[in-house]
């Protein structure tokens, strides 16, 4: 094959980008440029590797199929010249998608620590929901994820980073505040406020109160954990939310975690990265050192 990582590294940028001229700004170079070498490729392959929808430059089955593949030799590439450039081997960039708790109370230590070990690593971090950091590792938007419960999905890798489990919480004036045990019938009677369908802690709460409860009275749902305290500590509403989250809030008196010995909503907390990428140094450095946390979070506990 006579195709080049210049051609390979026009391809990844205009699926990442989602036009040609996106991607030729990006890499600093002219339109046409970008778009012959985009042309050559697939005249050298002699396949399509995109197709025009609207605007944009969508990737067709061979373009799926390519684009693992070439970011795996543009690391390999990446890493060579670091390499012979001097510098520490585990070095460069990586995308992080991570769900919101994850992102409030692990990734933040995460960072202290690669930057503290690994000072050229660099952690590109978007906060999402699960099932948009899920879609986003498929298309490669991130290299690697952190999610809320299981995702079943065969293309991904998970590996555990902690465990965390979801409380029914209320305001400090709400009715059911002062009652020992709370029953089905009681959450069944309440007003809700929840995350988002999409949402890990969403999926978790559902399966777990909807074998006892067909319906709720869900009167909002918000994608800010912020919101839904607040919302619980001024209103008449419960909510579900992770234990890491309310924490501070439980010790404030500003919410109170109602006994539910019914639902069982213990959960963890996992990286995800594409099964079919290629090895990468600085992702295999974020899940040691994550493992490493989250030892040290157990002893202290």
């Amino acid at each position: 094959m006579r195709y080049t990582l210049k051609q390979l590294a026009v391809f990844d940028s205009i699926a990442n980008q989602g036009s040609v001229s996106a991607a030729a700004e990006y890499l600093s170079l002219t339109q046409s440029a970008t778009s012959m070498s985009l042309s050559q490729l697939e005249k050298m392959l002699g396949k399509p590797l995109f197709e025009r929808v609207g605007k944009r430059m969508v990737l067709t089955h061979w373009g799926h199929w390519l684009r693992p593949k070439a970011k795996g030799l543009l690391s390999d590439a990446q890493q060579i010249e670091l390499g012979f450039a001097g510098q520490h081997l585990i070095s460069g960039e990586i995308a992080l998608g991570a769900s919101q708790t994850a992102a409030h109370h692990l990734v933040p230590d995460l960072i202290s620590k690669i930057d503290k070990d690994f000072p050229e690593v660099r952690l590109k971090v978007e906060v999402e929901n699960t099932e948009h950091v899920i879609d986003g590792v498929l298309d490669h938007t991130y290299q690697l994820g952190v999610i809320e419960g299981r995702c079943d999905d065969s293309r991904l890798c998970q590996q555990t980073w902690c465990t965390d489990h979801l409380v029914i919480v209320a305001g400090p004036q709400h009715p059911y505040a002062q009652i020992d045990t709370i029953s089905m019938g009681q959450l069944e009677q309440a007003q809700w406020v929840l995350r988002e369908q999409g949402a890990g802690t969403r999926a978790i709460f559902d399966a777990a109160i909807h074998p006892h409860i067909d319906n709720l009275n869900v009167r909002h749902e918000y994608e800010q954990i912020s919101i839904l305290k607040t919302l619980v500590k001024q209103g008449p509403y419960l909510s579900c939310l992770p234990a890491l989250d309310i924490a501070r809030a439980v010790e404030r008196e500003e919410l109170v975690v109602l006994n539910t010995p019914e639902l069982n909503m213990a959960r963890r907390l996992s990286f995800i990265w594409r099964r079919e990428s290629s090895d990468n140094p600085i992702r295999n450095c974020l899940l040691t050192e994550g493992r490493r946390l989250e030892r040290v979070r157990n002893l202290n506990r």
